[in-house]
């Protein structure tokens, strides 16, 4: 098995788009496998919104794998901490950088993935970059930070909004959208509203029950 390169280099074409990257990997004939490293790689300074969008996209589907969401959510909101206290090169444990797939697993999901990404991509563009750099990018790794906790609790329906608010957080990033951003921080926001209320729903719920049972 090939052994997935685990430096941070910055490649000559580290400014290329994420469904671009996607494709390049995905297609290069020279892999075997790939690792969360050569992700991590080929993006260069811009790889904590590949690596996050990465670890959010997969909660995004209406149906999940149960427990998926709180091992994905494990690693997004260890990314989420570090861009939030501005650090600049992403680090996760070694057993996590070193898991791979193979080639051509990766490309099947690919074949489907980076045709939405690009239509994502045809309205993002550099513009506000004030709003997805400096201070306003702590505070959206603070707000990515609480969207992880969410995914993590086994809260039933909780997975979608906090997963796309974090995806689109995560372009924004790499495409440095503050307009975007903003947007990820909107969806942010409507999410946990949205989540609290099914948090409340089920705890009044519980209690109309118990009083019930009781005869309360």
């Amino acid at each position: 098995m090939k052994r997935p390169h685990l430096q941070f280099p910055r490649p000559p074409d580290a400014g290329r788009r994420l469904s671009e990257m996607f494709a390049a990997i995905a297609n290069d004939p020279d892999r075997d496998h790939i690792a969360v490293a050569d992700i991590r790689n080929a993006m260069g300074d811009r790889a904590f919104g590949a690596m996050m969008f990465v670890f959010a996209a997969p909660n995004t589907l209406p149906v999940n794998v149960p427990g998926v969401s709180a091992v994905l959510g494990l690693p997004l909101l260890f990314l989420s901490l570090q861009l939030m206290f501005g650090v600049s090169v992403p680090w996760l444990p070694q057993f996590l950088v070193r898991r791979t797939i193979r080639r051509q697993d990766f490309a099947r999901v690919m074949k489907h993935v980076v045709p939405w990404i690009r239509r994502v991509e045809r309205l993002l563009r550099p513009r506000a970059e004030f709003l997805a750099v400096g201070p306003i990018e702590r505070l959206l790794g603070l707000m990515c930070v609480v969207l992880s906790a969410v995914l993590i609790l086994p809260i039933p329906f909780g997975n979608t909004g906090p997963a796309i608010a974090i995806c689109v957080m995560a372009l924004a990033l790499l495409e440095r959208d503050g307009v975007a951003a903003l947007a990820g921080l909107g969806i942010g926001v409507a999410s946990i509203a949205l989540v609290w209320g099914v948090i409340l729903a089920i705890v009044k719920g519980v209690s109309l029950f118990v009083q019930h049972w009781m005869g309360l």
